[in-house]
């Protein structure tokens, strides 16, 4: 393998894994407080269309960006009102936010913009750009360590570098801080949270709301730095990867991290291996090549979901006693 597909690998595994890191760490912070969350799928496929719609409305990259956080904290407290504050089937309330979601956006797409359920392209303008291109641009003619270093690491956008950054500042706030350990002990013993006086419900929804943040993060990411406009189910199951990795991972930030990467480096060796031709085998099948991200992803959650362990309290009501 040459150094140029060495960093082309690399560049596109990092741009394939951000939306998976970012959605992985929403549900890890999710699940920590004890609240399963199923609908990460859904929420970055509406923070996707509030994006591109957004983004093509008003022509501006933080408001797109906002919106589409916006709508995602909303559905998350919609999932804390149905599971948190009422008790209700919290797989069933994550099912329904897909449902919601998938149906919505295709429904609203067709009404605003007629264009099949898609949005227009949203312009350069908004769009999030390499951050240091000229750079990246110097070290391409040095051997071996331009094409790794400049286009490999250095050809992203910010919204890359600060989803690398985002996962040991989750893992500080998880493990370093008061907040984090209240969290981690309202996903393993909530009778115990409450009886030392913190807010079982509070915990929760704050968990909650750091959730719809990054799935609004990671939805935005889809239309803003990678694809230009929203077409419809346009996530490709990215949140249940993401579920997969979280899990995998063992709901901890550093180990869902590698294994997003797993992800999106299948995904990236998928896009170099099409067309190709192997020995014996010939030339590889592109439906083959393409579904191998997902058929990993049924591994993972068949071979793993009973072996990691959970948070205790994942899944439970926790109903105060009085």
């Amino acid at each position: 393998m040459d150094d140029a597909l060495i960093g082309a690998v690399l560049a596109s595994t990092l741009r394939v894994s951000t939306p998976l890191i970012l959605c992985a760490l929403a549900g890890l912070l999710s699940e920590r407080s004890g609240v399963i969350d199923i609908g990460l799928e859904g929420k970055m496929l509406i923070a996707a269309f509030t994006a591109g719609a957004v983004g093509v409305t008003t022509g501006s990259t933080m408001l797109a960006l906002l919106a589409a956080m916006g709508v995602t904290v909303v559905l998350s407290w919609l999932h804390g009102f149905a599971c948190v504050s009422h008790g209700g089937d919290q797989v069933v309330s994550g099912v329904a936010i897909n449902i919601i979601a998938a149906g919505m956006t295709i429904v609203l797409g067709i009404a605003w913009f007629h264009q099949g359920g898609q949005t227009p392209a949203v312009s350069t303008e908004v769009r999030m750009l390499a951050v240091f291109p000229q750079l990246a641009a110097r070290l391409q003619g040095i051997p071996l360590v331009g094409p790794i270093l400049g286009e490999g690491l250095l050809s992203h956008n910010l919204l890359v570098y600060a989803t690398l950054l985002l996962v040991p500042a989750v893992w500080w706030l998880l493990y370093r801080t008061r907040f984090g350990l209240r969290l981690r002990a309202v996903g393993e013993n909530a009778h115990m949270v409450d009886a030392a006086g913190v807010s079982v419900k509070g915990m929760r929804y704050a968990a909650l709301t750091l959730n719809g943040l990054l799935c609004g993060v990671a939805g935005s990411y889809l239309v803003l730095a990678q694809n230009a406009s929203f077409v419809p189910n346009m996530t490709a199951g990215r949140g249940f990867m993401a579920l997969a990795a979280m899990i995998f991972g063992k709901w901890h930030p550093i180990g869902a991290f590698w294994a997003c990467l797993l992800f999106g480096f299948l995904d990236a060796v998928a896009i170099r291996l099409q067309g190709v031709h192997l020995p014996v085998i010939g030339e590889v099948p592109v439906q083959a090549i393409q579904g191998l991200p997902y058929l990993l992803t049924v591994v993972l959650l068949a071979g793993f979901i009973g072996k990691a362990v959970a948070p205790e309290a994942l899944g439970r009501p926790y109903v105060k006693e009085r």
